[in-house]
């Protein structure tokens, strides 16, 4: 996290949106729409195996018949036959039905997982940073983990229970209307049962996946800044911070344990209840002959069949909550990348990062400008203050300051990055606009081979180019010295790249990509004072025919710049040439004096 956005990290979360439950519908008909075909083919291969199952308790009936009337034990042989037809046929129709849901399934949920990094990655970078990256983890870790468990179990078992309670009830129906009307004594309490739970399960889900989130932001702080929470011995406060937001979690959890408990408890009620109606109604149907004893036995059966399947239904209410809460979530990071463009007066610039943008063929610098650009993170705390700032085509700027006077967010404004609050930035080459590419000091190795990580900036760079991008950084030597060359797998799980190796193979990036303008914010502030000069070096050699805007790490960078800027509390407080800014006796000045102490001042 850069400097300027540590204000944003102590204050309040402005969490990531959530769909509405309309919005989550509709969200999943367009994800569903695609495979419309296979729906309909899955759905009516369960109906049919539904209904062939339904011949079981009839078939029962007749055995009890037969049975109840003396007959010769040869009259069994045909509904037995038929009871093992019925068997097969139904396992074959449901296997196929079940698989055909369960790629429908599992389609949607590749789809839903693509659109969700994609609108992700195209966020801005400041608003994922506001709401914190445990909000974001959460949602594409246990958010996605929840609707891919309701996809692959919840949604055939459901779609099954469905069919099976609708069919099963015009089963009861054909046998004897008042063996249904017995059936349904349950149905009130049952739909009680599930309005009850219903009205309680969705907001609690919705709290557990937020109090997840903050569970998780809370432990990546810490962790990740381990060093200065023991540097200021703050490790009793961090510790209790986490403790308190993982005790918030686990009382969540245990609400929903009591919510499931209640839901069981009320369920068996109304199987008692109905179970008994129908055999009352079976006695009495039995008693004054409207039924035989086979035909009452068969809609028994039939009744107790319905308790796997009402239960199944209900139950799965817990996991199509649970899913409901993290499809909102997911849908709603989905929208927000689709949200409105800016305001007219706040052009939207065109940007891609060094490791992604592609190549700009015979690429002529730009003229970069800044007008009147503020931006702020936190409401009533601003961090550039109508910023105006002007880089001429092939002009090398370095941008200096203290710690918090606004570089990182300018640079990335400039680039393209994040939007400003205020202003505009315009980037343009021949009348034309023109990406900015952008290197941080936070530079990802990607998994693969060298060569595939070089070619993420140029997909179609030959092994020539790619050995000449490398030998402009000064970082041939050392890849050509790997075990396997450009070959080599690089990245997590493979050969690690120290920091400045990371850092070269990010400005070679940079160099294959060919961009008009460059910013680097503080591309070599990651190497310790051995790779300093070879990174200081290397930038200048990528950055070399380009417009640059460079925020400056070491001063030694300021100084072979064309010209300095100096931040100051998120305004523009001098500008020009290293020795004029030097000698002034300004802002400039003492930053150089506290900085190079006793050494003498490097040539420009």
């Amino acid at each position: 996290m850069t400097t300027d956005l540590v204000k944003a990290a102590h204050g309040e979360r402005d969490l990531l949106p959530v769909a509405t439950p309309a919005r989550t519908r509709a969200a999943l008909r367009d994800l569903v729409r695609p495979d419309r075909g296979r729906a309909v083919l899955g759905l009516g291969v369960l109906v049919a195996a539904t209904a062939v199952g339904l011949l079981v308790q009839p078939l029962l009936g007749r055995v009890v018949d037969i049975v109840a009337d003396g007959r010769p034990a040869g009259d069994l042989t045909w509904p037995v036959v038929l009871l093992a037809v019925v068997a097969v046929v139904q396992g074959v129709a449901t296997t196929i039905g079940l698989g055909q849901v369960a790629r429908l399934g599992e389609r949607v949920l590749a789809r839903l997982r693509e659109r969700f990094v994609e609108r992700a990655l195209a966020l801005p970078a400041d608003r994922l940073e506001r709401a914190g990256a445990g909000d974001l983890t959460a949602r594409v870790t246990g958010d996605v983990a929840r609707v891919a468990e309701a996809v692959r179990s919840a949604l055939p078992e459901m779609a099954r229970s469905i069919l099976a309670i609708v069919l099963t009830l015009g089963a009861l129906a054909l046998l004897d209307v008042r063996f249904l009307l017995a059936a349904l004594l349950g149905a009130p309490v049952q739909v009680l049962t599930a309005r009850w739970y219903v009205r309680r399960a969705g907001p609690l889900y919705a709290e557990q996946r937020i109090a997840g989130g903050a569970q998780q932001q809370q432990l990546l702080e810490t962790i990740g800044g381990a060093v200065t929470v023991r540097g200021h011995r703050l490790e009793r406060d961090h510790t209790e911070r986490t403790e308190r937001r993982s005790r918030g979690a686990v009382a969540l959890t245990l609400r929903g344990v009591d919510l499931v408990l209640g839901f069981y408890a009320r369920l068996h009620i109304a199987e008692y209840l109905g179970l008994g109606a129908v055999l009352f109604a079976g006695y009495l149907l039995v008693r004054d002959g409207s039924a035989s004893v086979g035909t009452a036995t068969a809609a028994a059966l039939y009744f107790h069949s319905l308790f796997g399947p009402v239960n199944q239904a209900l139950v799965l209410l817990d996991d199509a909550q649970s899913a409901a809460a993290g499809l909102a979530r997911l849908v709603g990071v989905t929208d927000l990348g689709d949200g409105p463009a800016r305001p007219a007066a706040l052009p939207r610039q065109r940007t891609a990062p060094a490791e992604d943008t592609g190549p700009a063929e015979g690429a002529e610098p730009a003229a970069v400008t800044a007008d009147g650009v503020s931006h702020s993170y936190l409401t009533g705390r601003p961090v550039l203050h109508e910023v105006s700032l002007v880089l001429r085509p092939g002009e090398h700027v370095a941008l200096v300051g203290t710690s918090g006077a606004g570089k990182s967010t300018l640079a990335r404004i400039v680039a393209g990055v994040q939007d400003p609050a205020a202003g505009s930035v315009h980037v343009a080459a021949g009348g034309r606009e023109v990406p900015v590419a952008l290197v941080t000091q936070e530079v990802h190795v990607f998994s693969g081979s060298l060569a595939d990580d070089l070619r993420l900036a140029r997909p179609d760079a030959t092994d020539a180019e790619l050995r000449a991008a490398l030998t402009t950084v000064g970082a041939l030597a050392w890849a050509e010295a790997l075990p396997e060359g450009l070959a080599t797998e690089v990245g997590e799980g493979a050969h690690r790249l120290d920091p400045a190796r990371a850092q070269q193979l990010a400005l070679a990036r940079l160099v294959l990509a060919d961009p008009a303008v460059a910013v680097l914010d503080e591309a070599t502030a990651e190497a310790g004072s051995a790779g300093a000069r070879i990174l200081e070096r290397a930038a200048e050699a990528a950055l070399a025919g380009r417009t640059a805007l460079v925020v400056a790490h070491r001063l030694t960078q300021a100084v072979a710049a064309d010209r300095i800027v100096v931040l100051e509390a998120g305004r523009v407080v001098e500008s020009g040439p290293h020795e004029e800014l030097r000698d002034a006796g300004g802002p400039y000045a003492a930053l150089w004096r506290a900085w190079s102490g006793s050494r003498a001042a490097p040539h420009p």
